[in-house]
């Protein structure tokens, strides 16, 4: 029998199209194995019905992953039109059952009412807590709590009429948007209730599924090619300014010490780089013109060598 290897340290970022079916937690379990790597996260969860683009983030990483869950995303989908159910998508149980007229669907005031800064009220069916417990576990014991309506933005919505009774839509929209509440929203707008048939995330960012690997093509790939499909931790910093230190203002920064920010620089913050290229992490720029470290590498190592084994 041949001895287990142990774990080993990676940090960089892969982009994983993740398909209908598993859970995001089962796809990130399968590729922690493949690369046997020490730690590892996803930045941002997709439902088992939906499919595209799943961030997973190992080591160190995994310090810059809300850029990830923050930020703006795209999807592209179905919402079924004279159907509801109790999860807002096709995984639940019908609830009702309404005559779709598609003449009297006005689809430039849709797109104009469900963009910008709208109110949402998260599904029953999603993780965000209430008194410390899941919404779907009161969902699931037949309770009716139900989360505060919150505020989220929609970037840009498209929607496309499939007579008779589907809407094919793409949407960019800010962190914490759900994607099965603007269908259910959209569906009583119109009259006649809807939920979601199909959901596909094609951009976090700028992070697209062009760079992204199949899910069922990594198990194919030799150990080399799979370190090469990673990409560096500052890649999911695309928000923020690129700032550069000389060597002893980046050593004062590693090691905690005061350490002045490069002349008129503004505050805020920035990911900040040796200037030999090396990327150090996001630090922050005071209002008096000091630098303080927000999230470091622990060793302060390479972005280009996020990849590596140690």
């Amino acid at each position: 029998m041949s001895e287990r290897v142990p774990p080993r340290r990676v940090d960089g970022l892969l982009l994983i199209d993740k398909p209908v079916g598993p859970t995001s937690n089962a796809v990130l379990q399968r590729v922690k194995r493949l690369y046997n790597a020490a730690k590892a996260g996803h930045g941002g969860t997709l439902d088992p019905m939906a499919s595209g683009l799943l961030a997973i983030v190992f080591g160190e990483a995994a310090k810059f992953s809300s850029s990830l869950l923050e930020g703006d995303k795209t999807y592209t989908g179905v919402i079924q039109l004279g159907v509801t159910t109790t999860t807002g998508d096709a995984e639940g149980e019908v609830l009702d059952r309404k005559v779709v007229n598609p003449h009297a669907i006005d689809l430039e005031r849709l797109q104009r009412d469900y963009s910008g800064v709208i109110t949402q009220t998260p599904p029953n069916y999603s993780a965000i807590k209430v008194d410390g417990r899941p919404l779907y576990a009161y969902a699931r014991e037949g309770a009716a709590v139900t989360a505060q309506p919150r505020q989220v933005r929609i970037e840009k919505l498209v929607l496309t009429l499939e007579p008779p009774d589907r809407l094919r839509f793409a949407v960019t929209c800010g962190g914490g948007t759900y994607i099965r509440s603007l269908a259910e929203d959209i569906g009583r707008t119109i009259g006649c209730g809807a939920h979601l048939t199909e959901l596909r995330r094609v951009a976090s960012g700028p992070l697209t599924l062009q760079s992204a690997v199949e899910y069922g093509a990594l198990e194919a790939l030799s150990d080399r090619q799979r370190m090469e499909k990673l990409l560096p931790p500052d890649a999911m910093l695309y928000g923020l300014p690129r700032l550069e230190l000389d060597a002893a203002t980046a050593a004062n920064l590693i090691h905690g010490r005061r350490a002045e920010a490069p002349t008129g620089q503004p505050a805020g913050k920035s990911k900040v780089y040796e200037r030999s290229g090396q990327f150090l992490g996001v630090a922050e720029v005071t209002a008096d013109g000091h630098l303080v470290p927000v999230r470091l590498m622990a060793t302060g190592a390479a972005a280009a060598d996020a990849g590596n084994p140690h």
